[in-house]
């Protein structure tokens, strides 16, 4: 079943990783590019890590939305991490998050215009 049957969509979340640079410059700039040709609404920040070393509320808002969350960013485990060390666990029944360390941006930009599925699962490897 799509959420699109409830009227819901995924919310996406974009990680630019201004300050780590550990995603290539490339991967980013087609990702970020791809969502604003597509017409979707997403978030984008400048940076997880600085957000969770600031224990930005913002976090904790994107934590607690109902409808399931992807984010692009890097390490699905580094990602949780951030959420926890800002007080904002992620809920993995509700969160995809997708790797631009080591995916291709194509593949990434296909997992966040999907119609989301309610039951969001990431890969907790890496």
């Amino acid at each position: 079943m799509s959420l699109d049957d409830d009227t819901s969509s995924a919310e996406i979340l974009y990680c630019r990783c201004a300050w780590a640079q550990v995603v290539p410059e490339e991967t980013k700039g087609d990702v970020l590019d791809g969502l604003c040709q597509s017409g979707r609404p997403f978030r984008a920040v400048a940076d997880l890590c600085e957000m969770a070393a600031r224990r930005d509320p913002a976090l904790a808002e994107l934590a607690s939305g109902t409808e399931p969350l992807r984010i692009a960013a890097c390490f699905p485990r580094a990602v949780k991490g951030l959420f926890r060390q800002a007080g904002a666990e992620l809920s993995a029944r509700k969160v995809e998050i997708l790797n631009m360390r080591e995916e291709k941006a194509g593949t990434i930009l296909d997992r966040l215009l999907a119609e989301a599925s309610p039951d969001l699962e990431d890969d907790d490897d890496g």
